[in-house]
């Protein structure tokens, strides 16, 4: 994660589920080009392992391609939970 382009590198979101699981608030800018577009998702692959999705995905500032920040999460469900 690029400490320049975001707010807090590891923010506590609690309880917090986003469907993309990324946390843009955080976003304060483009520390390359300085810009506060909307970003592009880049390299996503979906993985099963052990009866968990595994999703990863790299957030690209949409100007100049500079690399925000590299994402991972699991998807699972327990007794129906997700």
């Amino acid at each position: 994660m690029c400490g320049g382009c975001v707010g807090t590198e590891y923010p506590e979101r609690g309880t917090t589920c986003l469907e993309g699981g990324s946390f843009l608030l955080n976003f304060v800018g483009c520390a390359q080009c300085g810009g506060r577009d909307f970003v592009l998702v880049n390299n996503r692959a979906e993985d099963l392992q052990g009866g968990e999705e595994i999703v990863t995905y790299d957030h690209l500032c949409k100007n100049c391609h500079h690399l925000i920040a590299r994402h991972e999460y699991t998807f699972s469900v327990v007794d129906y939970y997700q």
